[in-house]
């Protein structure tokens, strides 16, 4: 009889864990068309995959009337399942439990499997609808914070990380869901703020509403903070599952492979088409990556977000690869300082979790101007140059026509030791533009031209025959290969393959210092 008491009260409390939240908020979760924490859950995993843990958890803090009600798990559903069959780590927030605040069990719940996820060297997916720190819990709750996100900064660069936005995060929370590797918004109810925008002036007068401020288009387009905005929760869960497809569990493991039907030695003649001849005229790049990867399949990540450069992961000949490219129809490819920390970011998690770069380079330089340059461009500028040449996994570049000064630099050029770089003939590398460096050489020369106009056409066209074509880069042992545009998937496919078992010893050293 005992034994069946014991269990009798054990199927109390775990009924207890699956039913402890708040009924009016239950209700106001529901009617706002927002999924529980549980129901989140269940979206993200295989189906009887999850193993719940800490399901018994509650709050200590008897301030402010707290005792009166400590809810199982503390407002946190945590544990580990599988998705496609791959074992991952997660954790979602209870908006019906205390508003999904941060509470000291709360921070610490999260904590133990993040920590748990960083040992067993497994992506840690974070599903985030909660107002931040718990002010009833006081310095306790802000203790645990902290070494929540110690923990957090330490699965950095070891492991996958994401947040998925599905609530009004703020405050602490906020905080904690920016140190992942990927942030996912939902449209329809995913906010974020580093203050409660109740003491955000521009809120209170009226100027600007919550979603003006915080919301899914606002952190795609402007702050930079979300990689994905996805129409609503099963869609950002989606979202998720097909970034994770492409990368490792973890930073010792090779980059995910999948076999491809597509022919690697597939030719792509649509490129002559897709580009013009004439390099002032603009081309959609995303065409030409879509041309050349496995099936046309390319995730673009931060899609609103400095758009002239575009980044994301596709496959080559089935590796995962990382895409980075400069957009021809957005300020003509020209870095600015929000494309560069765009890029340089993806490019060290490419090279943390050993996924091939390949960049696509049509740039002529970095974007003039007094706000680029009191913005700090030449900061920004190098953390792009010092994430290529920091980066270890294979680095293939291709030239499609302007690589100019210091951006074509930049942009993986062969001095940064990247491993195979090539150029269509339309390639032009050169220390500027053809007319720009004509009109400072020979400035003299056309001021006393009786023709100017002709004798610039003339000046230009021998600056590019003895500086601008890629066969001058070529001869120097700067290219590789030059090579027709309908070749280049081929070709990367053969650089690739080879490039798998790439090793590259670096000198032992605390880390460097990049411009932050």
């Amino acid at each position: 009889m005992a034994g069946a008491s014991h269990s009798d009260d054990l199927d109390a409390m775990r009924r207890e864990a699956l039913n402890s939240a708040d009924r009016i908020s239950m209700e106001e979760l529901r009617k706002s068309g927002r999924q529980t924490a549980r129901e989140r859950i269940t979206m993200l995993l295989d189906a009887d995959s999850f193993v719940e843990v800490g399901s018994f958890v509650q709050h200590r803090s008897g301030d402010f009337n707290m005792h009166l009600h400590r809810p199982l798990g503390d407002g946190v559903v945590a544990g580990h399942g599988k998705i496609d069959g791959r074992r991952v780590v997660c954790f979602a927030q209870d908006y019906a439990v205390f508003d999904g605040s941060m509470g000291e069990m709360h921070a610490q719940k999260i904590a133990k499997v993040a920590e748990f996820a960083e040992k067993a060297q497994l992506p840690l997916i974070g599903i985030w609808d909660g107002d931040g720190q718990r002010v009833q819990d006081g310095v306790p709750a802000l203790g645990a914070t902290g070494e929540l996100l110690d923990i957090l900064v330490a699965c950095s660069g070891r492991i996958p990380t994401f947040s998925i936005i599905l609530g009004t995060v703020a405050g602490v929370s906020a905080l904690a869901a920016g140190l992942s590797d990927f942030v996912i918004l939902s449209d329809d109810h995913g906010q974020m703020f580093m203050r409660s925008p109740y003491f955000i002036p521009e809120i209170a007068s009226g100027e600007l509403d919550q979603q003006s401020l915080g919301g899914a288009e606002a952190h795609a387009s402007r702050s930079g903070v979300a990689c994905m905005v996805a129409e609503d929760e099963e869609d950002a869960i989606l979202t998720a599952c097909e970034i994770l497809a492409y990368l490792p569990d973890h930073t010792l493991a090779e980059a995910v492979y999948l076999p491809s039907s597509d022919p690697a030695n597939r030719v792509c003649d649509k490129l002559t088409d897709i580009v013009p001849a004439d390099s002032n005229r603009p081309y959609d790049i995303r065409k030409v990556i879509e041309e050349i990867v496995d099936e046309g399949r390319f995730l673009e990540l931060f899609p609103s977000y400095a758009e002239n450069i575009v980044i994301g992961f596709s496959r080559l000949d089935g590796q995962s690869v990382g895409i980075v490219a400069n957009q021809p129809k957005v300020l003509a490819g020209c870095l600015d300082i929000d494309a560069s920390v765009k890029a340089a970011r993806f490019i060290r998690t490419c090279d943390i979790f050993n996924i091939p770069v390949v960049t696509f380079v049509d740039v002529p330089g970095f974007l003039p101007g007094t706000v680029q340059e009191w913005g700090g461009i030449i900061r920004h500028g190098a953390k792009l140059l010092y994430a290529y040449a920091e980066a270890t996994v294979p680095k293939l570049t291709v030239v499609t026509r302007k690589a100019y000064g210091g951006a074509y630099l930049a942009m993986s050029c062969k001095h940064l030791r990247s491993d195979y770089n090539i150029a269509w003939p339309t390639g032009e590398l050169a220390v500027m533009g053809a007319e720009g460096a004509v009109n400072i050489i020979h400035r003299r020369e056309l001021a006393e031209a009786e023709d100017p106009a002709s004798t610039h056409v003339e000046l230009v066209d021998e600056y590019r025959r003895k500086f601008g074509d890629p066969y001058v880069a070529a001869r120097n042992g700067w290219l590789d290969d030059v090579i027709e545009p309908s070749e280049t998937r081929h070709k990367l496919i053969q650089a690739l393959r080879p490039l798998r078992s790439k090793r590259e010893w670096v000198p032992p050293k605390k880390h460097g210092n990049i411009p932050l």
